[in-house]
């Protein structure tokens, strides 16, 4: 085995002109930004029943990955596992640059981003947004002092596993704290499950693998680096069976809901009734995003199978976009039960399935989160030792590998 050697990306025209076209896209969401807020949230699809929104969902899941990137990480360090090491750095840094991305479409869509302030000085510690403020604050904090360990010379290894065990234990706050914001709404038929936190863990550990391993493969392609076929193929696995466990926390959810009366009304409508939402869940999310790529994660000729473990990657993020779609959207378009056992009509929406369709602005300052979290990943890569230049096969001992 040779010593891994980490080396900046070299200034090329393939890596200027991706970071400048990534550039362009978050141009394109400040523009909607500064649209939106001159002229109002009219200009959007959202309305009094539709409050979070396209851009909602982007966040979410910008957020959610983060915290299941930095589990490549704490493979290596927390869990022994030396082989994964080598792409750690690589982890850390994603991990913050998805949060950065998540919080920068969250706040600048809430229509006063000046109230963030607000929030920030001002504490209900009985609601779940506030602890959120502090869990997100925290986890770049955190991953920070982590990445730092990982870089700097003479880190003792008790200092490097102690900074990235409470990265993990940070990282599974954070997200059950997400989770939980929509399992503590009783109101909503469609989020009221105290489930949502460990599936929400579920779900970042698989967005979270799958988004690392198309930004691990296609900038070592772009680069000409090499990166292990085996370790690719091990971490192609434990994606697949990350994303088994989502679909078994997603048909728990359902029967669950399904058991308890006073939800079975919002379980047709997404299962069977609810148009787009439907179509969402079963062909977006269960075929595309789940079945799909565990066949070809589990394809037994998958370690030479290049292709596979990208199209696999990318449709679970197709699929976790759809996911969240249904839960965060199609919850709220489904109407709320004022009361119990009785028809209600009026001119306020009451007992009526609420319409959305999300304009260009939401779609540009979604689109401009991602945008924001690559072009933040891709500048670490430019002006810090992220990635290894020789991660072969050879330098790989495959006794350390998981799955």
């Amino acid at each position: 085995m040779e010593r891994i050697v980490y080396r900046e990306l070299k200034s090329t025209p393939q890596v200027w002109g991706m970071l400048a076209l990534l550039a362009g896209f978050i141009g394109a969401a400040a523009a909607s930004v500064l649209y939106v807020e001159h002229h109002g949230h009219i200009v959007t699809g959202m309305t009094n029943q539709i409050v979070w929104g396209l851009p909602h969902v982007f966040a979410i899941f910008l957020i959610v990955a983060a915290s299941g990137a930095l589990n490549v990480s704490s493979i290596g360090s927390v869990f022994g596992k030396t082989a994964y090491k080598p792409v750690a750095r690589l982890s850390s840094l994603l991990a913050m640059a998805l949060l950065m991305g998540g919080l920068a479409v969250l706040v600048l869509d809430l229509g006063r981003p000046d109230r963030l302030i607000v929030a920030m000085t001002k504490y209900n510690f009985r609601s779940i947004f506030a602890w959120n403020v502090l869990l997100y604050t925290g986890f770049l904090a955190v991953v920070g002092v982590y990445l730092y360990a990982q870089m700097a010379r003479g880190v003792h290894s008790f200092a490097l596993r102690t900074a990235g065990t409470v990265a993990f234990l940070w990282r599974l706050a954070l997200t059950t704290g997400t989770g939980s914001i929509f399992g503590w709404l009783v109101a909503r038929p469609g989020y009221d499950a105290a489930i949502m936190a460990p599936m929400f863990i579920a779900m970042s550990f698989a967005f979270g693998l799958a988004f690392f391993l198309i930004v691990m493969t296609w900038t070592c392609r772009m680069t000409t680096r090499v990166f292990s076929p085996e370790l690719r193929t091990r971490q192609a696995r434990l994606l697949g069976v990350f994303v088994a466990v989502v679909v078994y926390f997603t048909i728990i959810q359902h029967l669950s809901n399904i058991y308890v009366a006073e939800h079975t009304g919002y379980e047709r409508f997404i299962l069977l009734e609810g148009g787009l939402y439907t179509w969402l869940f079963w062909g977006a999310q269960i075929g595309l995003g789940s079945i799909v790529p565990m066949i070809l994660l589990f394809h037994p000729k998958l370690d030479t199978k290049f292709g596979y473990v990208i199209l696999a990657a990318l449709l679970v993020v197709l699929g976790g976009f759809a996911q969240l779609y249904v839960i965060i959207v199609g919850g709220q378009a489904y109407p709320m039960d004022m009361f119990p056992g009785l028809e209600v009509s009026s001119s306020f929406y009451d007992g009526v399935v609420s319409q959305y369709s999300p304009s260009i602005y939401e779609w540009a300052l979604g689109i401009g989160g991602v945008a924001l979290t690559l072009f933040v990943t891709g500048l670490g890569m430019k002006f810090l030792r992220i990635l290894p230049d020789n991660l072969t096969d050879e330098n790989i001992d495959p006794s350390t590998l998981a799955g």
